[in-house]
């Protein structure tokens, strides 16, 4: 079987990918790093409200409690659509 990416890692102190998430000694997994690595940045409060106000809509409920905590390039697209511009987001799926 092929190796996934972050295991038998062994000297990780956190794994966060597609198949597992855990913490070295079964501690807590710490999002700021996670936002460090993947280039993100943290969904605040500020970003919520405009989102709220662009759309006239309460934003998703994952997002008004912080389960979404992150992002990439969400003010972009968010200026895209406060200029009236057309634009789509594209999702990657990966089958395995």
């Amino acid at each position: 079987m092929e190796k996934r990416e972050g295991e038998g890692e062994g000297e990780e102190e956190q794994v966060v990918n597609p198949w597992t998430v855990s913490a070295k000694g079964g501690g807590k997994i710490d999002y700021d790093k996670l936002i460090d690595q993947f280039g993100c940045q943290r969904i605040d409060q500020s970003l919520v409200d405009r989102i709220h106000r662009l759309t006239s809509r309460s934003p998703h409920v994952f997002l008004r409690r912080g389960v979404f905590f992150a992002h990439r390039d969400l003010n972009e697209i968010l200026d895209a659509y406060e200029r009236g511009e057309k634009f789509y987001l594209h999702r990657k799926r990966t089958f395995l």
